[in-house]
């Protein structure tokens, strides 16, 4: 079967991701063992190739039992209370917090002081759970309301002052549905939208692939998408790609890969997600040009 394959450059790693494994790497160039809080990135072909080299994902409930070890803090950000701990039990921490995640922890915590002075609301549009979100919410010791989707919107009154601020890796569009849905609802209420304040906090590398993608998707008859289940950035950037073109499919390795999916002649686009490696997004490409 012949196939044209074109990799996408401006896929792959978002600079604090790349940041974040290169301080790994360097760790454990000279070191066995380093102790991950939480996955670095969504993305098991990633985490087994770390895993080889001595990285151990552990998590919270781990860290409270670990004494005189080192951490590593990944780019997703963690709440005070992880850092409470890891100087309590005497960890050094290696810590990777994306710079974007760390100047939006600060704008938070400013805001959320502000929004106290006038019985105010603070709202983070994010998924519930994510690790980006756990530590935007310990920035104001969980007096925050997550909003996933318009339907939260429920949560909120809406005749009180709000501030608004969102993940740095959600979709830039939905985020602008949000808000306006809330200045609608402000309206409705009788309050006054001088007391609605939205943020543009999604971050400038992430709210530029989405365009791009819908580019590089409707130019090739097929999209692979390579992205980690687990990716909350993979998912949206996949359903970007899928509305552009309805013959994308998200895998997560070349196990995935089906033959039936291609005709003689096609154009193949592999891209994907924030916390997608290169190498992975080649090894794709390699497979479709030699295996196939």
């Amino acid at each position: 079967m012949e196939l044209r394959v074109e990799v996408d450059t401006k896929s792959g790693f978002c600079y604090g991701v790349v940041r974040a494994i290169k301080e790994a790497e360097v760790f454990l160039d000279g070191n066995e063992k380093l102790y991950s809080l939480g996955s670095i990135v969504h993305n098991n072909t990633e985490l087994s190739r770390l895993r080889k080299r001595g990285m151990e994902v552990v998590t919270h409930k781990d860290i409270e039992q670990l004494k005189n070890s080192v951490i590593f803090i990944r780019a997703h950000g963690e709440p005070p209370s992880s850092y409470e701990i890891a100087a309590r039990n005497n960890l050094k921490l290696i810590d990777c917090t994306c710079p974007v995640v760390l100047k939006l922890q600060e704008r938070i915590k400013d805001s959320y002081t502000k929004l106290r002075r006038v019985n105010g609301q603070l709202l983070i549009f994010g998924k519930q759970g994510h690790a980006e979100v756990n530590g935007l919410v310990g920035q104001v010791e969980g007096d925050a309301i997550i909003i996933e989707n318009i339907q939260d919107l429920i949560k909120v009154d809406f005749t009180r002052p709000i501030s608004i601020f969102s993940q740095t890796t959600k979709d830039p569009q939905e985020y602008k549905e949000i808000c306006d849905m809330i200045r609608e609802k402000v309206v409705m209420a009788g309050g006054l939208l001088d007391n609605f304040k939205s943020h543009n906090t999604i971050c400038g590398q992430v709210s530029s692939r989405h365009p791009h993608l819908k580019e590089f998707s409707k130019k090739h008859s097929v999209i692979l998408f390579v992205t980690g289940k687990e990716s909350s950035n993979g998912k949206i950037l996949y359903e970007c790609c899928k509305t552009a073109n309805p013959r994308s499919y998200s895998i997560e390795s070349t196990d995935e890969i089906h033959r039936e999916w291609f005709m003689d002649g096609d154009s193949v686009g592999v891209c994907g997600a924030t916390s997608t490696p290169m190498w992975l997004l080649e090894d794709v490409a390699h497979f479709l040009t030699d295996k196939l």
